[in-house]
């Protein structure tokens, strides 16, 4: 019996930055593989793997249109990564309140 396939993280899967190129081009709407390998400077066997990937973590899907295969990018797992990354504001939001003061300050 064949091992199941690896889910991948998120934050895996959006590592790198071709796979976010891909996310950018689908979020604009759906693309057949070959529209989506046009894109890039790489085989479209290494396209392949990176849709692979993305589907592997429920971040794209791909549907058979006659020979052709189109993916579409669901979003939804990206919420992961916004509250993640919501924790970090308060750092940011501090630091532009302090320059704020030290600008209105030296008036």
């Amino acid at each position: 019996m064949a091992a199941p396939a690896e889910k991948y993280d998120v934050f895996k899967a959006i590592a790198d930055p071709t796979r976010r190129e891909v996310l950018r081009l689908l979020a604009e709407n759906e693309r057949p593989i070959t529209e989506i390998a046009e894109h890039f400077d790489m085989s479209r066997t290494a396209v392949t793997k990176h849709l692979q990937i993305l589907t592997e973590a429920e971040l794209i899907s791909g549907r058979k249109e006659g020979r052709e295969k189109i993916y579409r990018l669901h979003p939804e797992p990206l919420t992961e990564v916004k509250q993640w990354l919501s924790y970090y504001e308060k750092f940011w939001e501090n630091k532009l309140s302090m320059l704020k003061h030290l600008v209105e300050d030296n008036k």
